[in-house]
């Protein structure tokens, strides 16, 4: 009969309705996930829409709506996922997460599957896989450029040998001179053609007379073709660097690779091919027109 009593009333007469386990159970909290969807719920959305604006899988939300964290891939992924969730529905953050650990220590007492640990960080911005392998390739390339790149710059010696300068190593054991032949014949007619590699490159190329040829601020690709029958062209710019040139269409270098002015440099064929060859040691100077390198540039 006192049972009955303390069931019914708090002692001051008045009945305040029978106690009950569903009672108790009612005014329980609920559970991360139950919050969640209640939250959802109440803005009218369902769990595909939840999970397009999350980017979480939907079966992973429901999981953690139903409080099934067991088949989440880890406990990171659990409260990574719970996280973004509640953050798109505008809810404590922080009240959600402590609840959600809660819950998954309470599973790992009373030995229910607890996902393991072993991805960090928030599992809605993990790379995926594709990502990661491009990362690992991009990272292999940049290695072999570099490697490449201090073999070929820092120790130049490294490489190999030019094929010209074995050949005169060669002639010199032997005592014979190297073959004329090896060396490709010079076309004065060959057609010779300067190709802008960068944006607003002056330039100016003119006849041994001083008539004009060319004069533009070549943009980056574009190209000039000497004249054939140009009589002594010379080239005037502040860009050496910046023009490609090819003879016949192979690439020779580059008139200089130096920030500088240079001026009356001439450009035909011949003098193209032929610049830079050191002239033949005798008692009296090569009648060869003198190589570019050695032209002072006139201001």
């Amino acid at each position: 009969m006192q049972d009955e009593t303390l069931a019914g009333s708090n002692g001051d007469g008045q009945d305040h309705g029978e106690f009950t386990p569903e009672t108790a159970s009612a005014t329980a909290p609920d559970t991360a996930g139950a919050q969640l969807r209640a939250a959802r719920e109440a803005r009218g959305l369902d769990v595909s829409q939840v999970a397009a604006e999350t980017r979480i899988p939907q079966r992973h939300l429901e999981n953690i709506e139903a409080g099934d964290y067991g088949n989440l891939p880890s406990r990171t992924y659990a409260i990574g996922f719970a996280r973004s969730y509640a953050r798109m529905l505008d809810l404590d953050e922080r009240a959600i997460l402590d609840q959600v650990r809660a819950e998954l220590a309470e599973d790992e007492t009373q030995g229910r599957a607890a996902p393991a640990k072993f991805e960090p960080g928030d599992p809605a911005r993990v790379p995926s896989g594709k990502l990661a392998w491009l990362g690992a390739l991009a990272a292999v390339l940049l290695l072999i450029g570099g490697f490449a790149f201090y073999r070929t710059y820092f120790s130049p010696g490294l490489g190999p040998a030019p094929l010209q300068e074995e050949t005169q190593v060669a002639a010199a054991e032997t005592g014979a001179a190297p073959d004329a032949s090896a060396t490709p014949a010079i076309d004065p007619n060959a057609e010779v053609v300067f190709t802008s590699e960068m944006p607003d490159t002056w330039v100016k190329f003119y006849d041994a007379s001083g008539a004009e040829l060319y004069q533009a601020q070549m943009a980056e690709g574009e190209s000039f073709t000497i004249p054939r029958d140009a009589e002594g062209p010379q080239v005037w710019t502040g860009r050496p660097y910046a023009l490609a040139i090819t003879v016949g269409g192979r690439p020779v270098p580059k008139l200089s690779e130096e920030d500088e002015i240079v001026r009356d440099v001439p450009v035909s064929a011949e003098a193209l091919l032929t610049r830079g060859q050191d002239p033949a040691p005798s008692a009296s100077p090569s009648p060869a027109g003198t190589p570019i390198a050695a032209q002072p540039g006139a201001q």
